[in-house]
């Protein structure tokens, strides 16, 4: 990897504020999503990061975290509507993932993504040392790369979408598509999950902005953009140690008992959002119950839903939806102390995790749209006993790499209750195999290869 000082830009800092029964206020890292993946990058390199750190009004001072310097953005109540909620996450999110829910467009909420935007890249042009590595991720802050290539055109530029990114037909939809184009291209390189989020912004920046593509390039003025996908992955070392700890696996086995020693579990783990397909597989374990293909109390489904973005509308009325499911599922085939669906609306820690991992006979990961999902590969790499089967959306990222998993179409009901099925009643010897051969893919393409593989792009040695 590159050794030059490095500076990471995110919408969230990774840390929370929490506040212990005496009153005491701390910061904590993070658990989940881009924190855990870059976390093993960054430890031991002294790097930089840049983001809001989770409550409005004027920056706090953090400390440092594990060895990686923070800085606060600020952000007002009005731009947490209007940038992150707004434009971030009722415009740019539901656009992104197919249009599973209308995107709407405000100006004003363009207008404040494009104040936030500013407001970040001030920032990194004030903390980056001279021809620093400036690394943006996500959505979130597009208009960052072009605005700090304004502002300090010494730096080395990079910018990754963790989510997907889509076809020409949809990102065309977009009122300000050019001015986000043209601001990613300030990038020297831009990383996507797939390879088919990088084709479809190469043909965005010919069709849209009239520019000259490569294969993986862009010519934009007297530059040469690189573009590439580089599909994330997880710190398999640490999952494992975990995974096989006597805590873990004590927890394990009291799941297991607290769920009244089932002979099958099948387990989701998604944020409560209605990119995750988690109305699909309620409706798909339904029908199975219905149809007498499952059976309560020798298969349960515990889903985890993590809370999301719950000032959304669409978010409020997801959840509605889900609880009225799960009650109804509950009422219809659960019978006293034996629920049929064991909902759980909270997070959970690592520990938790993979306990419910180790637990859980068949892992059920159905996004109707997802950049990678990170559950898929957590649950693989926790099954050390090669133990467990993996249901996996094939419009998940995860599912170009994972292609043991029993791969499905979430949107076709009869193909995933097959799937569900065919998962749980497969031999042993046949899921083990599939689990190997995942768990070896997942082990030789770890969080470190794929942050080593990024910047080595960056920045060729």
């Amino acid at each position: 990897m590159p050794v030059r000082d490095l500076v990471v830009m995110a919408n969230r800092l990774p840390i929370d504020e929490t506040v212990s029964d005496s009153g005491v206020r701390e910061w904590r890292r993070s658990p989940g999503g881009l924190v855990s993946a870059l976390h093993p990058v960054l430890r031991d390199g002294g790097a930089t990061w840049i983001g809001w750190a989770g409550a409005t009004g004027p920056a706090p001072v953090v400390p440092d975290v594990d060895g990686v310097r923070l800085r606060a953005v600020p952000l007002s109540d009005d731009e947490f509507e209007n940038y992150y909620e707004g434009f971030a996450n009722s415009t740019l999110w539901p656009l992104y993932h197919d249009a599973v829910e209308q995107p709407v467009f405000h100006r004003r909420w363009w207008e404040s993504y494009q104040r936030v935007n500013r407001r970040f890249a001030a920032v990194a042009a004030q903390v980056s040392p001279p021809g620093s590595m400036v690394w943006v991720h996500d959505y979130h802050l597009q208009l960052v790369p072009g605005m700090l290539r304004g502002l300090r055109p010494d730096l080395c530029i990079g910018f990754f979408m963790h989510v997907p990114f889509p076809p020409p037909e949809l990102f065309k939809q977009l009122p300000p598509r050019a001015e986000l184009l043209r601001s990613l291209l300030g990038a020297d390189l831009v990383g996507f999950q797939t390879t088919g989020g990088a084709q479809n912004f190469l043909r965005l920046t010919n069709q849209v902005l009239g520019l000259r593509v490569s294969r993986s390039t862009v010519a934009v003025d007297d530059r040469t953009v690189k573009v590439g996908s580089f599909p994330i992955s997880i710190d398999v070392a640490d999952i494992e140690t975990l995974a096989r700890s006597p805590e873990v696996l004590a927890r394990a086995a009291k799941i297991r008992e607290d769920l009244g020693q089932p002979d099958r579990i099948m387990l989701g783990v998604d944020r409560l959002d209605y990119t995750k397909g988690i109305e699909h597989r309620l409706k798909a374990y339904r029908e199975l119950l219905a149809d007498g293909r499952v059976k309560v109390p020798d298969t349960v489904l515990v889903q985890v839903a993590v809370p999301s973005r719950e000032r959304v509308e669409h978010y409020r009325a997801l959840r509605d939806k889900v609880e009225r499911e799960v009650g109804g599922l509950n009422g219809e085939y659960g019978r006293l102390g034996v629920p049929a669906v064991h909902y759980l609306n909270s997070s959970f820690n690592r520990t938790e995790l993979a306990a419910l991992y180790r637990a859980a006979d068949v892992m059920v990961v159905t996004p109707l749209r997802d950049g990678m999902n990170l559950v898929a590969k957590e649950y693989v790499t926790s099954r050390v006993d090669h133990g467990g089967a993996l249901v996996l959306s094939e419009f998940a990222g995860a599912a170009h790499e994972l292609k043991q998993a029993f791969l499905v179409n979430p949107h076709d009901l009869d193909a995933l209750k097959d799937s569900l099925v065919r998962a749980l009643e497969a031999d042993p010897s046949e899921t083990a195999k599939r689990m190997r051969a995942m768990r070896r893919y997942v082990r030789e393409h770890d969080v470190g290869r794929w942050a080593r593989g990024y910047l080595n792009a960056l920045v060729p040695q």
